[in-house]
């Protein structure tokens, strides 16, 4: 027997009624509606901007992708099917979306960055190899690392489209039924035993399951938990190099006493997307985000930081603009159905490491609103960590 719907103000006409709502269209939700519109439900998809726009977090044209998880080897089945999904949504939409490059996690040898990244290799059996300063410069010219810099070498890393990867995600979701709604702004939300009902600026509409992917909207449609989520303002510069860089893969730099920066070969300005990882950031709110960069103070902060270790790449800055990550305590995922409505699944804090998992998120999201469980390993991701025990 299908769930009755909830309750709704007395003499208000019915409502049409849908299987699963997926509030938040962006990396995540646009996978979450793919999948679920494959597996036959009937879905509507409610998203406050464009498809595909620049005003959250799935924007930037490039993010990395990579299996030797220094973050936590927990994340590593995860990852190993993403690329799985990854590939598969290129053969279902004819497009390229996965660049495979090889990628370097660079440090000292006790780094969290490298000592992490080789405990991931080695619990799973993923192939890497360790290169010493000599063999960093030989293989990649483009590096100076200092003498006791040494390096994890990944053949599989690579990156992603972010806006290529949404558009292909939501148009198989249209493809195979999906309603799509742009420019609504969901409001509100409530669920009950019966159903939930979501409200945006233009009406009310009704499901026996919602999934909320709100990105760095968070800390407003999930405000009943009291999840610990900071949304911080980050910056992505695009160099050109001042002379060929010779053979350049992906990578990520922890260097001795410095913030760790990542780096993206990206043809779209001419040379290579680069940034500081979690460096602190202005708190802020998606209305207040200052998409403002500011060439003396923010552009020649990190072209400092590449004339050190990658002088070539310290050239001109052809583009640089803002986004956000959605930082939870201990940059640990939110992902899990809600600890109140089991009907609602809530995906939220990817603390600017999350793109990469979209895939496998979606079919991890699409999973919960249809059995109610997933197979997959997602007990890391439980809001219950934060949560305070009445």
């Amino acid at each position: 027997m299908p769930p009755r719907s909830p309750q709704r103000p007395e003499g208000e006409p019915a409502l049409e009624r849908y299987d699963v709502i997926v509030a938040g269209l962006g990396g995540m939700g646009s996978a979450a509606a793919c999948e679920l519109s494959r597996r036959g439900r009937r879905v509507l998809g409610l998203e406050m901007y464009a498809p595909a726009h620049d005003r959250g977090s799935s924007h930037g044209r490039s993010r990395i992708i990579r299996q030797a998880y220094y973050e936590d080897p927990a994340y590593v089945p995860l990852l190993l099917r993403a690329y799985e999904l990854w590939e598969e949504l290129e053969r279902a939409c004819g497009k390229s979306l996965l660049t495979i490059t090889g990628g370097l996690m660079v440090g000292r040898r006790e780094s969290g960055l490298v000592s992490g990244s080789v405990r991931s290799a080695e619990e799973y059996g993923l192939p890497y190899e360790l290169l010493d300063a000599e063999e960093i410069r030989e293989r990649f010219p483009a590096f100076a690392p200092t003498p006791e810099t040494v390096a994890l070498y990944e053949e599989r890393a690579g990156f992603l489209d972010p806006e290529e990867s949404v558009r292909a995600h939501l148009d198989l979701a249209a493809a195979r039924g999906a309603e799509l709604r742009f420019e609504e702004p969901v409001l509100r939300w409530k669920a009950s035993g019966g159903g939930v009902r979501v409200e945006t600026g233009r009406g009310a509409y009704e499901a026996g399951r919602l999934v909320i992917c709100p990105g760095p909207w968070a800390p407003q449609l999930l405000g009943d938990l009291g999840l610990p989520l900071r949304v911080e303002r980050q910056v992505m510069y695009w160099f050109e190099p001042q002379e060929s860089l010779g053979r350049f893969p992906v990578f990520i730099w922890e260097p001795a006493g410095g913030d760790v920066f990542y780096g993206i070969p990206d043809g779209a300005y001419g040379g290579v997307k680069a940034a500081f990882h979690r460096v602190a950031g202005a708190i802020c709110t998606p209305e207040t985000l200052d998409r403002e960069v500011r060439e003396e103070e923010e552009v020649e902060r990190i072209r400092g930081c590449l004339s050190r270790h990658i002088p070539a790449l310290a050239g001109r800055c052809a583009h640089a603009a803002a986004c956000m990550y959605t930082n939870t305590p201990d940059f640990h995922f939110i992902l899990s159905p809600h600890p109140e409505h089991p009907n609602v699944s809530v995906a939220a804090g990817f603390s600017g490491h999350g793109y990469k998992f979209c895939s496998v998120v979606g079919e991890i999201l699409a999973d919960l609103a249809t059995e109610g469980e997933t197979s997959h390993p997602i007990d890391l991701f439980s809001p219950a960590r934060f949560l305070k025990e009445v």
